[in-house]
């Protein structure tokens, strides 16, 4: 077995492993109704455990057409970089959280990772992120506060 299908294998597992884990102790959190505080994080156990067996899936599969190394090496370097830059603004994002607000913290974390997330090569559509950004984050905090009733950090908006 090669290094390749090795590395998916074992991703795969532990997806698979972390899914089933979540999902046992997400069945331990009390029900209310169909739709409640435990209701996304069985979606998101289900998510994961699908993904584990897609990955085990695509790990039995052949490898893909080996890159000459010099380009791996290039890629390995630019995915450090962009594990940091989503690292630190996972940091802000939380340390921002409270004192800002939801909304608008969400928008400008979405904005920024999908700015860090856009292959170097790529023209950075500034209007088409922005947009989505603050869509997708309004559309998130009604959903949590009009649809779940669970109260988010609204901070200097006060909603």
């Amino acid at each position: 077995m090669d290094a390749f299908k090795r590395k998916e294998l074992i991703t795969g597992s532990f997806m698979l492993a972390a899914g089933i884990a979540y999902l046992l102790a997400t069945m331990s959190l009390p029900r209310k109704s169909f739709i409640d505080a435990a209701f996304v994080p069985y979606v998101l156990a289900i998510f994961m455990c699908g993904l584990g067996v897609l990955q085990l899936v695509f790990g039995f599969r052949n490898p893909p057409a080996a890159d000459s190394p010099a380009d791996d090496k290039k890629g390995e370097v630019s995915e450090y970089g962009t594990v940091i830059k989503t690292l630190a603004l996972i940091a802000a994002y939380i340390a921002t959280l409270e004192p800002i607000g939801f909304p608008i913290v969400t928008a400008i974390y979405l904005y920024l990772q999908f700015i860090v997330l856009t292959p170097h090569g790529q023209k950075i559509g500034h209007l088409t992120y922005a947009i989505t950004a603050i869509i997708s984050a309004i559309v998130i905090y009604l959903i949590f506060r009009q649809g779940f009733d669970l109260m988010l950090p609204s901070g200097v908006l006060n909603i």
